[in-house]
């Protein structure tokens, strides 16, 4: 969890500067991507909303000149569900 949360803050550090580059939504969430996978982060979703959008979920990056962020969710592996249904 402590892996998780240095990883989404480092990408929050590296976004601030992207608002400005107008990086495409797309092309972020790709590279944020990557980088959880290569901490070994398995079953979350990346999602791209409006920047005014009411959302409980973790921003991790804003996008598009600022117009549009990516949030964060943890998703439930199947395999858990399935045992915790039992």
């Amino acid at each position: 969890m402590k892996t998780v949360l240095t990883l989404i803050a480092m990408a929050l550090f590296l976004s601030a500067g992207s608002a400005w580059a107008r990086k495409p939504c797309e092309e972020l969430r790709q590279e944020i991507a990557a980088g959880l996978d290569a901490k070994g982060v398995k079953h979350y979703s990346l999602t791209v909303v409006a920047k005014d959008a009411e959302d409980v979920r973790k921003t991790v990056g804003t996008c598009n000149g600022g117009s549009e962020r990516i949030v964060y969710e943890r998703q439930t592996p199947a395999r858990d569900e399935a045992v915790a249904k039992r």
